[in-house]
Formats: structure tokens, C-alpha cells, sequence
């Protein structure tokens, strides 16, 4: 930890995590630098920034391939270069046979990597770009998430429930004539089918989805109130070798904090539980690294001190 007062020619190592190769993160850092020195304040004037900086890989981000995105996948690359991050992964929507709101989440794999591939070479110099998909789960479509993640080289697959005996709980009809906690249930119980019917992803993505759209949100949401069943999720995801995201989409909804909450992630820990991955769930480049300034204090307050991205479906380990 820098000192206060230190003078300027101490605080010239430059972090590890920082990538030098993105000339907009080298310049905020040595700027705040010169500015701390100058004016002998403490970093913690800066705490968004560093911790900005400190988590430096979205691995959750959704371009125009998506039914529900709108922008091209040049404009999230530029923005996230613009951010300082150093990894982003594109994750694009494949929810085969989704019948919900009209909307089709479909992709074409060849047009896919005929697009992303050339992104990679073109920004290697300035982010690392990694082709991602998020799969929506149903456990009738294991057969064919198989054959769409071995037929395609994805650096990274998010397995994800969006959809529950064929609704969203984004639409509020899931949640009419019925208790909240019922609804909520129902979804933890649809995520452990999926999971004890598919397994072959790398990362589950916002298992407490759900409570984003409820009537309620997280105000009478405790986690204990279906602890058998999370508990039961946990435990395979930690026997499988499959991460955990945190996403920060939750800020997003007003709950305060990601998806899954803390405590979630707190018995994640408690179970075992190492392998975490960071993404925004973001479909818009103003939402990039959405509230990342608030994941470092938190996980490390779960008992973690690092985080995953995932390369040709390997984990690779950075910290905190």
C-alpha cells in the first residue's frame, strides 16, 4: 500500500495489472500518481478509479449478436479500452427454443467468429478479446449445447437460466397470482434441474437472477429461505470445476449488489468454492464495467483475493 506523502519517484513501479499495452489506463495511472503527490492526499480520494483498475476483466458482454443488444461489437471493445480494462470477453445470447416476449436469441456460430476472429488480431495491442457465448439452459437442450460449445472454438461459455417451464421471470406475469418466494423458488429449483442435466460450461451466470424482476426485488429475499436447494447448486458447481459470476447487472436493478447477493457468495466460499468470474452483463457501452468500483472491498470481504477469466475454456487466475 502506498503511503501518504511518499514522493513521486517511489510511486513509479507500475502495477502488474495494469496493461501497458492501453495507453488510457498507463495515463489515469500515472496522472493520479503526479496529483497524489503534488497535493499529498491519501488514494482513497481515488478509491472508483483504483478499484476500476483493480478488476480489469468483463467477461459478461453482449453486442448486437444478441436478440436484446444493439451495438456493434467495435463500439464495446472501444469502450472498454476506453475504461482501462485489459480483458473482455463477448458473450453473446444462444437461448435455443425461447418462446417468451417475442424476441429471438439466436445466433449464427459461423457469421459469429467470422465476425469476432479478425477483432482479435485487430485489438491484440490494446485489450485482450476473448469469444464468449451465454447459453440459455433448459435441460431438454443438452444435446445440443454440446454440439454448439465442441463445434466452435469459444474461449468462454456462460450457462445461464433465463427461462423457467418456457417464461422469463423478466416479464411480470411469471410473478402474477402467486407468493414472491414461491416464484423464487421455482427458479432455484429450475437451476438445479439444468445443472443436474448439463454441466459442460464454465461459469453459471447470475443465479439469483430472478430476484431482479420480482415485485419485490431483495427487500424480503433471504438466501436461507432456499438454502437446500443453493446449497445443492453450490455443491455441483464446486464438484464440476464450474465458476461462479458475479455480476454486477444487480447494481443495475437497484438491489444493491451483485447477482448472486453476498451471502451467496459468502457460503460459495464456505463450501469451497474458488472459482469466481466478473461480468456487467452489459448490453449498452454506458453499463461496462458497471459498479466494478464496489467488487473489490466486497469479495475480499467474502474471503477471495482473486477472480477468473477463461481462455480457450481454461481458468486463468488473477487477483484482486
Amino acid at each position: 500500500m502506498l503511503k501518504e506523502h511518499q514522493p513521486l519517484l517511489i510511486l513509479t513501479a507500475l502495477p502488474e495489472n495494469i496493461n501497458t499495452k492501453n495507453q488510457d489506463s498507463t495515463f489515469f495511472y500515472f496522472t493520479f500518481l503526479l496529483f497524489s503527490s503534488i497535493m499529498g492526499q491519501d488514494r482513497t480520494i481515488f478509491t472508483q478509479e483504483e478499484q476500476i483498475l483493480a478488476i480489469i476483466a468483463d467477461t459478461h458482454v453482449h453486442t448486437l449478436f444478441s436478440g436484446d443488444g444493439s451495438f456493434s461489437p467495435e463500439i464495446m471493445i472501444e469502450k472498454a479500452i476506453s475504461l482501462g480494462l485489459s480483458h473482455l470477453c463477448l458473450t453473446d445470447h444462444m437461448d435455443y427454443d425461447y418462446t417468451d416476449g417475442g424476441i429471438c436469441f439466436e445466433f449464427d456460430p459461423k457469421k459469429y467468429f467470422d465476425y469476432m476472429t479478425p477483432l482479435k488480431e485487430q485489438y491484440q495491442d490494446r485489450i485482450d478479446l476473448m469469444i464468449g457465448v451465454e447459453l440459455g439452459l433448459q435441460p431438454y437442450l443438452s444435446s445440443r449445447h454440446h454440439n454448439l460449445v465442441f463445434s466452435h472454438p469459444f474461449d468462454y461459455v456462460i450457462g445461464s437460466i433465463h427461462l423457467v417451464n418456457s417464461r422469463d421471470p423478466y416479464y411480470p406475469s411469471f410473478f402474477e397470482g402467486r407468493e414472491e418466494q414461491t416464484a423464487y423458488r421455482e427458479y432455484f429449483e429450475c437451476v438445479l434441474q439444468n445443472l443436474k442435466s448439463y454441466t459442460n460450461f464454465d461459469s453459471l451466470g447470475h443465479l439469483d437472477y430472478v430476484v431482479r424482476y420480482g415485485p419485490t426485488k431483495n427487500k424480503n429475499y433471504a438466501w436461507t429461505q432456499y438454502q437446500e436447494i443453493l446449497d445443492a447448486i453450490l455443491r455441483i458447481l464446486i464438484k464440476n470445476e464450474i465458476a461462479l459470476e458475479v455480476n454486477t447487472g444487480g447494481y443495475k436493478y437497484g438491489l444493491g449488489e451483485p447477482n448472486p447477493c453476498a451471502d451467496i457468495l459468502k457460503r460459495y466460499k464456505e463450501l469451497g468454492g474458488k472459482l469466481l468470474t466478473i461480468g456487467s452483463d452489459a448490453h449498452d457501452p454506458a453499463y461496462l464495467a458497471y459498479e466494478f468500483s464496489r467488487l473489490r472491498e466486497l469479495l475480499i470481504s467474502c474471503g477471495f483475493s482473486s477472480y477468473h477469466i477463461f481462455k480457450k475454456r481454461a481458468p486463468m487466475e488473477l487477483p484482486l
